[in-house]
């Protein structure tokens, strides 16, 4: 799992909770928008407390419930499609929603809604260091 880093929860319509770049090794299964079954490795793009934005070769359809398996615990959630997003290279970006609330589902502290790197509290490279004489 590599953590890239924190994004904005101002994208439009404000974020139940904040989002955080890191790939993260999932299998997802399902039905594709043809109606037959499918599992697919994958890795997260992006995750929340809520569920996760992945790269997935299968078509699905917006609404439609998936599971996801966390490769590393072992745990799996159902999930449905929010977003369908651009192709790359023969993959869709997909946001899926966890069916009912999982907050602790990928072993992160999301930072609080309010949180920005701009807050008063937030530490920079600089304060983190001792300091040296």
């Amino acid at each position: 799992m590599a953590q890239v880093s924190n994004t904005s929860t101002t994208t439009g319509a404000r974020r139940r909770s904040q989002r955080v770049l890191m790939q993260v090794a999932v299998r997802i299964r399902g039905a594709d928008a043809q109606g037959q079954t499918f599992e697919e490795e994958a890795e997260t793009l992006a995750i929340n407390a809520h569920g996760a934005l992945v790269l997935l070769s299968a078509r699905v359809t917006s609404g439609g419930k998936l599971h996801m398996h966390h490769q590393r615990t072992k745990e799996e959630e159902e999930c449905h499609v929010v977003f369908l997003g651009p192709v790359r290279n023969g993959k869709a970006e997909v946001g899926l929603e966890f069916s009912t609330s999982r907050p602790t589902f990928w072993r992160v502290a999301f930072p609080p809604e309010d949180w920005s790197p701009k807050h008063p509290e937030a530490r920079n490279a600089t304060n983190t260091r001792p300091n040296e004489k």
